[in-house]
Formats: structure tokens, C-alpha cells, sequence
């Protein structure tokens, strides 16, 4: 995989080869960390690199770092302060991923999240499109659950919860799906794999709630304010059944990685006429324009990096 030449580990920026982690450390033990996933957008046309939501993701990422009695030495301003530099020092010209870590870096065995020292670390890759965006995605409802909020916060983005991502991902695909829609412990529809999910039905937008042990999705709050500010489209959020995802008119997945992404058929039912749906287009269409500061309103939303 390429990845950029520099990293943000132990207060500084140093060369990817020297950002390294012990055997030992707790986090790699036990899971005992947590991330965000944050995406900078070249524009070609500006010779400018933008990064989506930067404090936004970060605001997340601090509120969660209460469930893991996770303290560090820096602000929210200065872990943005120090993604940008991180970004404009790795010199990417094209779109690209940010991965920002919190962690427990104590060399000590026993799972518990006190008591242990925390470290703090970031790395850049290139990325494009993570799913496919433009021909459709055909998934399969998962056999594996969503783990509940009781068991592990699913919205906490812990990077011991993607084991559970991590096997209904590789149970699609080993099934010649493209990927996963999971379900609640009591059988409510909850996300895809690794990204929110969005349902159309006689023209209205529906998602789940952030009570059906979803990521509290940046990507998706967005998706809410720009189908209402342009489109005149609000969205329903409640409870969804498995089988209302056969009957959908259209289906969508959405999420930094994801971005949005069409569904176009579950467990080998076609979705809607089987084809990206016209309203998941138009907002897939608003989005990237959105990220590309190509809409001069939400240009809020975008951290240039040169």
C-alpha cells in the first residue's frame, strides 16, 4: 500500500519507518484504542487540497475519548493544527485519507482502559473510492449482529470494534457480495459494515437512529443537511425492518470511506429497478461538490492545506 512518507507520533512529526509501536503496547493487545477517518479532496481546477470537516471529526473523536478514559496533552485545535501540517508535509495532490489514533500505550498486561498511559498518532494514505460509487453495490444482510452498546459503543470508532465489521465484510464477499448490511441484536436493520445507511420510500429519505448501535456518522448528519437545504428533502429517522430493505425504492451507503455509495440489490432482490437510484445520484452529486468546494456556501465545511 502506498502511504505518505511522514507521520504524527509521540508529539511530533517524524518518518513513517520511525512511527512504530511495541508488541507490548496494550492497545495492540487488547484493542484498547480508538480512530477517526477524516478525507482531504484535491481540486485540480484550484490546485487545492481540502480536508472535509476537520473539526468536526476531531469534536467526535475528543467527545468519545470519555468512554475509554482517554487524556491527552493536546486541543482539538492543535491535533487540526497538526493534520494539516502532517497533510502539507506529505505533499498529496490527489484525494486522500487521514487516520487519526488514540491509544493505549502502556506496556502492561490486563484488559482495562485506567491506569495506562495514551498516546496520540496520525498517517496519511491516497485513497479513492473505498466501494464503488458509480455502478451499485450488491450486499447481503449479514449473520453477524452489530454489537450492542452495552457490550462495546459501536459509535466510539474503538478499533477492537471492526473485528465485528471486519466478519460480516469477509462473510459478504466470500459469498460474492460486494458487501454487508448488518442487523441490532433484536433484529433491526443497523448500518453497512463500516458506514451508514439510507433508505428511500415513496420519495421520503430514511435512516436508522443512533439507537440502533450505529456510528453517530459525520458523512451522514451531512447527507441530512444538504437533502434538506437542497432539495427540500427531510429525512425520517427511526427503526427499520429487514424486509423494508427489499421493498426500498432505493438504497444507499454512506461515510468517509463509503462517501455514497448506491445499493442496487439485497440478498439477490433488485432494489428499486435494480439500477443507482435518481435520488441517491443528485445527492451523491451534491456531496462531492460539497467536498470539492464546489458549492461556495459550505465552503465552511473545508480546510484548505496550501
Amino acid at each position: 500500500m502506498e502511504y505518505g512518507k511522514y507521520a504524527y507520533f509521540e508529539g511530533k512529526i517524524v518518518p513513517i519507518e520511525d512511527a512504530k509501536v511495541s508488541i507490548m503496547t496494550h492497545a495492540f493487545n487488547y484493542g484498547t484504542g480508538m480512530f477517526e477517518g477524516i478525507r482531504g479532496y484535491w481540486n485540480d481546477e484550484e490546485g487545492q487540497l481540502y480536508i472535509f470537516k476537520l473539526k468536526e471529526h476531531y469534536q467526535r473523536m475528543f467527545k468519545n475519548f470519555n468512554l475509554f478514559k482517554i487524556e491527552l496533552p493536546i486541543t482539538i485545535e492543535d491535533a487540526s493544527a497538526v493534520t494539516v501540517e502532517l497533510a502539507r508535509k506529505n505533499e498529496y495532490r490527489r484525494d486522500m485519507y487521514i487516520r487519526p489514533l488514540a491509544y493505549k500505550s502502556s506496556y502492561e498486561i490486563g484488559p482495562r482502559v485506567h491506569n495506562l498511559k495514551n498516546e496520540f498518532a496520525i498517517f496519511n494514505i491516497p485513497l479513492g473510492d473505498y466501494v464503488n460509487t458509480s455502478d451499485g453495490l450488491n450486499v447481503m444482510v449479514s449473520s453477524w449482529r452489530r454489537v450492542p452498546d452495552n457490550s462495546i459503543p459501536a459509535r466510539s470508532k474503538a478499533t477492537g470494534i471492526y473485528i465485528n465489521s471486519a466478519l460480516a465484510s469477509t462473510e459478504a464477499k466470500g459469498n460474492g457480495f460486494d458487501e454487508a448490511i448488518m442487523l441490532t441484536q433484536d433484529g433491526h436493520v443497523s448500518e453497512g459494515s463500516a458506514m451508514n445507511l439510507f433508505m428511500v420510500r415513496d420519495s421520503a429519505l430514511v435512516t436508522t437512529p443512533v439507537t440502533s448501535n450505529i456510528l453517530e456518522g459525520v458523512t451522514r448528519q451531512t447527507i441530512i443537511q444538504i437533502a434538506r437545504e437542497q432539495m427540500d428533502i427531510e429525512t425520517t429517522v427511526r427503526p427499520v425492518d429487514r424486509t423494508e430493505l427489499y421493498i426500498a425504492d432505493e438504497l444507499f451507503f454512506c461515510g468517509t470511506g463509503a462517501q455514497v455509495a448506491p445499493i442496487t440489490s439485497v440478498d439477490r432482490r433488485p432494489v428499486g429497478g435494480g439500477k443507482p437510484g435518481e435520488l441517491t445520484m443528485k445527492l451523491q452529486a451534491l456531496y462531492f461538490a460539497v467536498v470539492q468546494n464546489r458549492l461556495a456556501e459550505y465552503s465552511r465545511w473545508l480546510t484548505p492545506v496550501y
